[in-house]
């Protein structure tokens, strides 16, 4: 990927950030040190606890405490063990996931997942349709105002959906599980239509929403997973309260755990607003 293709905060902070001291020459980049201190950064990832939202098919999470207390030589010594689905909680779609010879989570380059970000504002539409599917007119209006999506932009959804979790019943519009409750989901996603749209005629790095699935709740073939991968546009679900970031100019950092062979993984996903 070349430089062009980075976000000004990712080249300023990778041009300089060996200097020890701040630079007389006002045409250098900033220290790193210099951009964080002058940025602000939000975490956007639910905590992965015994409360974790998982679809109603997949183990959720859980903690065992393999050590906790002084040990015998008089330190204090924790240490624990945790199992999960891939799938659950603030995490990654990598294509595979939906697209055989899409890229597995380990094999995503790690440009994919840094970059300059938009937020697309529909949660009015949301509070009013729990099945609603963000369609291209949603993203054009976004443009009028904007103009076109950047190249290169991690593009997020606000639904609004992040402000009943951890309730199942409301997130999901399930509490059940099991086979049987996939058919009783109802959560806001990307339409088909606006997924192909998006990667026929948008060149972005990733996409994002605060749902637990990209396609809507009552979706039976996952149309959007299967267009987007196909394409290698990695999916970041369950988004945690997009409504503190702007609808634009700020960057997003989202590394999952690097999972080799992986369809996905648990994410941690910061937003570094500039100025702030």
């Amino acid at each position: 990927m070349s430089h062009r293709f980075l976000p000004p905060i990712i080249l300023l902070a990778t041009a300089n950030c060996t200097v020890a001291h701040e630079s007389d020459d006002p045409t250098q980049p900033p220290r790193l040190a210099d951009l964080l201190e002058s940025s602000s950064m939000i975490d956007r990832t639910h905590p992965f606890d015994a409360e974790t939202i998982y679809w109603p098919t997949a183990e959720g999470f859980e903690l065992r405490v393999d050590a906790r207390g002084l040990t015998d030589d008089g330190y204090y010594y924790t240490a624990n063990s945790f199992s999960a689905a891939e799938h659950g909680g603030t995490h990654l779609d990598a294509p595979i996931h939906f697209a055989e010879g899409g890229w597995t989570t380990d094999q995503i380059p790690v440009e994919r997942l840094i970059g300059p970000a938009v937020r697309i504002d529909v949660s009015s539409r949301c509070l009013e349709n729990a099945d609603y599917e963000v369609g291209v007119e949603d993203f054009r209006s976004w443009e009028d105002q904007h103009g076109n999506l950047p190249e290169g932009a991690i593009v997020l959804l606000y639904t609004g959906f992040s402000r009943h979790w951890p309730n199942r019943a409301r997130y999901l519009g399930t509490e059940d599980q099991g086979e049987q409750a996939v058919a009783n989901l109802h959560f806001p996603g990307l339409a088909p239509a606006a997924a192909l749209w998006l990667a026929e005629n948008r060149s972005i790095r990733a996409i994002g929403l605060d749902t637990p699935s990209i396609d809507f709740g009552q979706s039976k073939q996952f149309q959007s997973h299967q267009i987007l991968f196909e394409a290698n546009i990695p999916a970041f679900e369950s988004v945690d309260q997009l409504e503190r970031l702007p609808e634009k100019d700020f960057v997003i950092v989202a590394l999952p755990m690097k999972i080799g062979g992986g369809s996905g993984g648990p994410l941690r996903i910061v937003a570094l607003l500039p100025g702030v």
